[in-house]
């Protein structure tokens, strides 16, 4: 069932036998539905006779190719299919290749006035809302030329797409968002007339300007949650292949300024690159990037070094995002801090204890009076208890049965009791609730990934 395009038809005893590889079951047919229905399916076109026409919704579909006489409802019905607003698109295209135009009259003029506003779509309308838009756009680049764009060769095309995407993160928040929501502005309003002469002398400026949106927002990441890691890459890829016709194999971190990267485990000689990268606040994002994703492992391991981590990975980019701090000084700070987090992982492992005791050991040591009254023999003696309580009381039912949560819990306050931990301080009169919510914090991530 795999591959981008198929067909979708019945058949019967009357079919020539080179039709029988297209003719499938109703289970088939499901099938195909639901990777047509799929975005990150690999499905793209699908031939169709009388079928799909009712009762069949996928909002993303945005092109139709008609070579069968139609009319009346069945005309409509077909042409809806394509009609649906979804994320950047506001309107389908359908590609008439006998003439259906009289007949699409004639079934317009059977429905009410609003039916027909809703169904036609005023192109003019849209061209210039995409020059406006267009405009707009430019506007924001005001004063820096990406002309080399259209002229250069590929690798210029290339750099230029770098120089464009670092010169707008290295634009206030505001200005850096304009640009964002003003290009998918302009794609929605090009989607709807990307078939007029107007709209076809803005096509590689256009596609040229999604293709540094597609960066900014895959450097940036995606909190909202509608785009994944892997359809930002798709995206992007998409765009760059469409605008660029490759003339040679083009090392991309060559062409940003990283040489031979060893990025799972954040070398030294790695992270030394980013300071000669010509492209600074690209440097910064993808710098933030990497230690976001070092963080993200980590908190799957250790609340401490998580905590700590994030909280400097913030004090950092804070004072770039409010222009404290030049470009270069945040540079050197997040490189410092990505070997601070590998030299930290190194330091657990030189211990004479587990991940999971040495993680426990952390959160213990995390109370300086603790660390000062009882030494740090004791801190680990009970990191190795509390290690193998857990590990030892915990089962498949942890992740849903409050019951056995209530229960560990239970018996990890009995364990720090047994050893007086925290100690009293009289600084700090919530000492022990605070210590106790960060062990069992601890407790928490241990025991999901037992």
């Amino acid at each position: 069932m795999k591959g981008k395009i198929k067909v979708v038809m019945t058949g019967s005893s009357s079919d020539p036998n080179e039709w029988e590889q297209h003719i499938g079951n109703k289970t088939t047919r499901e099938t195909l539905s639901r990777r047509m229905k799929d975005n990150d399916d690999e499905l793209e076109l699908v031939i169709v006779r009388d079928m799909w026409l009712t009762g069949f919704d996928v909002p993303s579909m945005h092109t139709m190719y008609i070579d069968k006489p139609m009319q009346g409802h069945n005309l409509m019905q077909a042409i809806a299919r394509v009609n649906r607003v979804f994320k950047e698109k506001q309107g389908g295209l359908i590609v008439d290749y006998i003439g259906i135009a009289e007949n699409l009259k004639k079934a317009l003029s059977e429905y009410t006035d609003n039916d027909r506003q809703q169904t036609g779509l005023d192109t003019e309308l849209a061209v210039s809302v995409m020059e406006e838009k267009l405009e707009l756009v430019r506007e924001v680049l005001y004063g820096f030329d990406y002309s080399l764009y259209f002229t250069g060769k590929q690798t210029e095309k290339l750099q230029t797409i770098m120089s464009t995407i670092d010169y707008i993160v290295g634009l206030s928040l505001k200005r850096k968002n304009d640009y964002i929501k003003l290009v998918s502005e302009l794609t929605k309003a090009y989607s709807l007339c990307a078939t007029t002469k107007e709209a076809e002398r803005y096509n590689v400026e256009i596609d040229f300007f999604k293709t540094v949106r597609a960066g900014i927002i895959k450097l940036q990441g995606d909190d909202s949650g509608k785009k994944t890691k892997d359809q930002l890459d798709k995206e992007l890829n998409q765009l760059i292949s469409k605008s660029l016709k490759s003339e040679k194999i083009i090392d991309i971190m060559s062409e940003i300024g990283l040489a031979k990267p060893d990025i799972s485990i954040l070398s030294d000689e790695f992270l030394e690159e980013f300071k000669n990268m010509e492209h600074k606040n690209v440097a910064i994002e993808l710098l933030k990037r990497l230690i976001q994703g070092k963080i993200g492992v980590i908190l799957r391991k250790t609340v401490i070094q998580s905590k700590l981590f994030s909280e400097m990975l913030e004090s950092s980019l804070a004072k770039y995002y409010k222009r404290l701090v030049d470009s270069t000084v945040v540079i050197q700070e997040l490189i410092s801090l990505a070997k601070d987090i590998t030299k930290a992982a190194d330091e657990g492992k030189a211990s004479d204890l587990t991940e999971d005791e040495y993680a426990f050991y952390e959160a213990l040591s995390y109370n300086i009076t603790a660390k000062e009254v009882m030494g740090i023999d004791v801190l680990k003696e009970i990191a190795k208890e509390l290690t193998q309580k857990i590990k030892s009381t915990t089962t498949v039912d942890w992740s849903i049965r409050e019951s056995v949560r209530a229960k560990i819990r239970f018996e990890i306050k009995i364990l720090l009791k047994k050893y007086h931990y925290p100690p009293d301080d009289p600084n700090d009169p919530n000492n022990y609730d605070k210590s106790v919510k960060l062990i069992m914090e601890q407790t928490e991530l241990i025991a999901s990934d037992i």
